[in-house]
């Protein structure tokens, strides 16, 4: 018990700090960086490894042991991650390319912010770390160590509209896709470059094709995209079930659990 209320304080002064700094210097470190690399997609990036400085090092005092890539999930197969998310988006893609026009304005700068670094650091830092860390190292299960981390996601991107319906659908897809990526994570073994695959793949069908100017899209849009979330879960239960494995997340560890999980 001790040990799991010192690993929840060290998250929470860790990711405190990062707020903090995040939201007060991101912008004008971004613009000191793009003031030497005259690009903004790659400025974007370095800042948000810098940012990030505050999570790496409560990763590594949590997780001295075995160390920071398999902290985060860094450590999974990279191929497994790339392959599986890319089987999930097809929906989206194939979808997409009958309904909706080929964005011609897409830039490289969009690319790099809205694909690499959103499904990178998002979920390294709200899924490896925020749920991860909590989930993993102490007895708190999985609805109390996803919860947080989802609401955050969800208003995230609240920046997206102003008007009070789209908020709530932006709001609500976005916390349920943080949910579900927490979900993938776990029952990937903690493998966190499947839920960044299948975020990038996402976000870069979003910017391949012109679906939407927010997250929320439309009808078709969300057909598609649910069919993909629909595809997730079901390959991974199926696969579970031809591996002879139970499901990681269940009604023994929804609220609390007895033992650190791997």
């Amino acid at each position: 018990m001790k040990k799991s209320i010192k690993t929840i304080l060290i998250i929470i002064v860790s990711f405190g700090v990062y707020f903090i700094l995040d939201d007060k210097y991101f912008k004008s470190l971004r613009d000191l960086i793009f003031d030497f690399t005259n690009q903004f997609g790659v400025s974007h990036i370095l800042t948000y490894s810098i940012s990030g400085i505050p999570l790496i090092m409560g990763t590594l005092i949590i997780n001295k042991k075995s160390g920071f890539l398999k902290g985060l999930g860094l450590n999974g197969s990279i191929f497994r991650g790339f392959l599986f998310a890319l089987i999930c988006t097809l929906p989206m893609y194939i979808g997409f390319s009958f309904i909706f026009d080929f964005n011609t304005d897409i830039s490289i700068n969009a690319i790099l912010i809205s694909v690499v670094a959103a499904s990178f650091f998002e979920e390294i830092f709200f899924r490896g770390f925020l749920f991860g860390l909590i989930y993993r190292k102490t007895n708190l299960g999985f609805i109390p160590s996803v919860f947080f981390g989802a609401m955050y996601f969800g208003i995230l991107h609240l920046y997206q509209s102003t008007e009070l319906l789209e908020l709530l659908g932006i709001f609500s897809i976005t916390f349920l896709g943080g949910i579900l990526f927490a979900w993938v994570f776990t029952e990937w073994k903690f493998n966190i470059w499947v839920p960044i695959f299948i975020h990038a793949l996402m976000n870069f069908s979003w910017e391949l094709f012109s679906v939407s100017e927010n997250a929320l899209g439309g009808v078709y849009s969300n057909i598609f995209r649910f069919s993909t979330m629909g595809l997730i879960i079901g390959l991974t239960v199926l696969l579970k079930k031809k591996n002879g494995l139970k499901l990681s997340v269940n009604k023994s560890n929804l609220l609390k659990s007895n033992s650190l999980k791997k």
